[in-house]
């Protein structure tokens, strides 16, 4: 049963970020004026963190500048774009370049990472009327 509303949430929020699971291009500009383009990928990101539900508004702050700070430092090849915080667990979901971005940035903040999959593509109510 716990397995099922898990997977139900999983896909509840799948459904929430609608088109940001599209995969999405950026390019940068190297020392030597070339250019090179990078796809970055979508993850969904579980951090499994005992009492995340009861969390104050200012321990999520925290939280939240921590990240920021750890994604500033790490530069554009990694973005956060949503989290979602039930009971026990945070459910976050990236843009990155790799899932060992992921890695690192929980690594560096201090984040669990339990489970990290990506995103093979998104569906939203827009999706119905295609």
């Amino acid at each position: 049963m716990k397995s099922t509303t898990n997977r139900i949430l999983i896909f509840a929020i799948m459904l929430l970020t609608g088109y940001a699971s599209i995969a999405q291009t950026s390019t940068a500009s190297d020392n030597s004026s070339t250019t090179k383009t990078t796809t970055m990928k979508t993850y969904l990101i579980e951090r499994e963190i005992p009492g995340a539900g009861k969390l104050t508004a200012e321990q999520l702050k925290a939280i939240s500048q921590t990240s920021c700070t750890v994604l500033k430092e790490m530069g554009p090849q990694i973005q956060w774009i949503q989290s979602y915080v039930t009971a026990n667990k945070i459910y976050c979901i990236y843009k990155a370049e790799s899932e060992e971005l992921i890695r690192e940035h929980a690594k560096k903040g201090g984040f669990p990472a339990n489970a990290i999959i990506e995103v093979s593509s998104g569906i939203s109510p827009a999706t119905a009327a295609n």
